[in-house]
């Protein structure tokens, strides 16, 4: 049986800012049952809920050496629905009301963090034959184990996988700096091992030393090899494409099934659909005090507040969208202060049109994607995306761009084949959205036996 070891910077259920926690929190849940060993190793972070910190059981502890200092590291086990965790512990790094801080904190959190996944295993007596490595936070990990590690024995058959989330975020910083934490020779930083435009970066080395390359969606795993989508990086992808692959990401049909989901007010699937989504869709517009009407539709937004998510398109059409009276938004998400700040103006200014709800909360999350007759998804760009999976889960129609895992994932309505599960359009351009929410209107407005239909078919798409 193969051993398999996921390192991540966070996993649902114990700490989640984004995607990548329920991807690094439902994959191996799949592993563990087509014959693998999977277990987890993350850190322990002290803005872990309490409750969860609990089941936490310290096993061991010793010191390794970071740069020019000796760093305490504790491990400590939980084992969480059928899947066993190991947590890294040293206050130092992992104290704080949040998992990710500035980045000069950050680059040595993870430079610890990386090296004492490494040191950890002899002291564990365990060794996996791969090591599923996730975003720039374990993109060190990698580099320590084909330059240091691996001249002893116990690491030598070890085989490392690095997928990336968001190209975006690279861990990048002041070159000396990066040399000083990490201890790594000169001879590994240059342009094309750990240097990139004059800093040291950390998904860089992921990319150079690990034994394969995955990002979230096939359409992705092109993008980023052109200059348009490689963030700088394309050269270098494009160097090591034949280890490069795309995989579309999975959501977990258990958690997110509004046949048995407690956190919506109605339970339904695709043969009381209509009834079903009338239902929540009443229960939340009247929880957020805004009006309900069978001809106007409801659309969903839950989302980082962010530049990537298209968020400036939305923007540039919002007036004319809610005076319209075809649509009502109801917004979840916090980000960038300005979109932030917009969605509040809209709100002020259409109170009975939009709900601008500046927080995560997951149960509301759930309950906008049952409640919504469709899902505004305008990203920039995506290296997979989630939200149009729930979507798709929950029969709401998702509106999409096409770019990345979104191209991928939501396959654009045809009225004259009766084919497709969303609304999609091609150009980062505001007039090309406004046009496929007022086709994706027409189609609810006077064809609901069609709308429907596209619906259903959402709901049958298998991205578990």
């Amino acid at each position: 049986m193969k051993r398999v070891l996921f390192v991540t910077s966070e996993a649902v259920p114990f700490i989640k800012t984004g995607g990548l926690a329920d991807v690094a929190g439902s994959l191996p849940k799949y592993f563990s049952k087509n014959e693998y060993e999977v277990s987890v190793m993350l850190p322990k972070y002290m803005c872990i809920r309490e409750d969860m910190r609990k089941k936490m059981h310290h096993i061991l502890h010793f010191y390794v050496d970071l740069g020019w200092r000796k760093q305490y590291v504790g491990i400590l086990e939980a084992k969480e629905d059928g899947i066993q965790y190991y947590f890294i512990d040293n206050e130092f790094y992992f104290a704080g009301e949040r998992p990710y801080n500035n980045i000069y904190e950050d680059v040595e959190k993870f430079a610890f963090f990386s090296k004492a996944v490494l040191e950890a295993l002899p002291h564990m007596n365990y060794q996996p034959d791969i090591i599923h490595c996730h975003d720039w936070q374990t993109g060190l990990v990698p580099v320590y184990l084909e330059n240091i590690y691996k001249k002893n024995v116990f690491y030598q058959n070890m085989k490392t996988v690095f997928t990336i989330h968001n190209l975006q975020f690279q861990g990048r910083w002041n070159l000396k700096a990066v040399k000083d934490i990490t201890g790594l020779p000169d001879a590994l930083f240059t342009p094309d091992k750990l240097e990139s435009y004059g800093e040291g970066n950390y998904l860089k080395g992921g990319i150079v030393y690990a034994d394969a390359v995955t990002t979230v969606s096939p359409t992705y795993a092109y993008e980023i090899t052109t200059p348009d989508g490689g963030e700088g990086l394309d050269g270098l992808i494009r160097s090591n494409s034949y280890k490069l692959s795309g995989i579309i990401n999975g959501i977990d049909y258990n958690e997110y099934n509004p046949k048995a989901d407690p956190k919506i007010a109605y339970l339904y699937d695709a043969n009381d659909l209509e009834e079903g989504k009338r239902k929540n869709k009443q229960a939340l517009l009247k929880d957020m005090n805004l009006p309900y009407s069978d001809d106007v539709m409801l659309v969903g937004i839950v989302s980082r507040m962010t530049e990537q998510k298209g968020f400036s398109l939305v923007d540039y059409m919002m007036d004319e969208l809610l005076s319209s009276g075809k649509f009502t938004i109801v917004a979840l998400g916090t980000g960038e202060e300005r979109y932030e700040n917009m969605f509040r103006y809209y709100e002020s200014r259409y109170p009975d049109r939009l709900k601008a709800n500046i927080m995560y909360s997951e149960e509301a999350a759930h309950r906008i994607y049952a409640a919504s007759d469709a899902f505004l998804m305008p990203s920039l760009f995506e290296p997979c995306g989630l939200s149009q999976l729930m979507s798709l889960r929950y029969g709401t129609v998702p509106v999409v761009r096409e770019t990345g895992g979104l191209k991928d994932t939501v396959e654009p309505y045809n009225e004259y084949q009766h084919t497709g599960t969303g609304f999609t359009f091609s150009n980062y351009n505001a007039h090309e959205m406004r046009d496929s929410l007022l086709y994706a209107y027409q189609v609810f407005h006077e064809n609901r036996t069609g709308w429907l239909d596209i619906a259903r078919r959402g709901m049958e798409q298998n991205f578990s």
